[in-house]
């Protein structure tokens, strides 16, 4: 409790004193991370499935992502294919397109947070019903532009061109914001109504690693 106290301590200086940068900094080595999770899972699979005789009892974690990939009800499209080719190397590349995502984005994320507080503020007799309007407003406006920035950006960034950038839309864009909808609206509730404006967007991005975590599958899965 005592490290957990410095860190936010350390965390509320450093945000006085240059807010946007503490949140691109932190919002690239979250990206990082979830980027991280995404790859190993991949990496698990893959090795399951190449061992000499495939699968087995053993592979009870290679099995379980196996499942989960098929039970996904947003998408008939394998993230993780069930392939016997060698699971390929840790792509630094694809970790530093994720982390130089998270860190560019981190300043227009937060300046939304910030129009949302102003526009809604939520004070000690009326909490709820702005809490309410910032997840609506959020979840409306910012989350389905915000998904097609990112395929948009990360198929450029891995050299797509205009034809790439049309087919990852029209493969992912839907499926992925179903998902958003069924995962998002009940953490941003939580979000605008308990967490400060400085916590608000390092609070997305560490729930948000799992949900990253799944935006990469989705946009490697081709």
């Amino acid at each position: 409790m005592a490290l957990v106290a410095r860190l936010t301590s350390r965390y509320n200086a450093y945000y006085d004193e240059r807010p946007i940068m503490t949140m691109m900094v932190t919002n690239a080595v979250l990206g990082g991370i979830a980027d991280t999770v995404a790859q190993s899972i991949t990496a698990i699979r893959e090795r399951a499935l190449r061992k000499p005789g495939g699968l087995n009892k053993d592979d009870g974690l290679a099995m379980e992502i196996h499942e989960l990939d098929r039970k996904n009800p947003f998408s008939d499209r394998d993230l993780i294919p069930d392939s016997k080719a060698l699971p390929p190397p840790f792509d630094f590349e694809r970790l530093t397109r994720f982390m130089g995502y998270g860190f560019c984005m981190a300043p227009i994320q937060f300046k939304w947070f910030q129009l949302l507080q102003r526009l809604f503020p939520i004070t000690k007799t009326s909490a709820l019903g702005p809490a309410m309007k910032r997840v609506a407003f959020d979840q409306l406006i910012f989350a389905p532009i915000g998904l097609g920035i990112f395929y948009t950006v990360m198929t450029i960034a891995e050299g797509g061109g205009k034809r790439a950038v049309s087919h990852k839309l029209r493969d992912m864009y839907v499926p992925t914001l179903k998902a958003n909808y069924v995962v998002w609206p009940a953490v941003q509730i939580v979000n605008f109504r308990l967490m400060p404006v400085q916590f608000q967007l390092p609070f997305v991005s560490t729930v948000g690693i799992a949900w990253t975590a799944y935006l990469s599958l989705t946009n490697a899965s081709d």
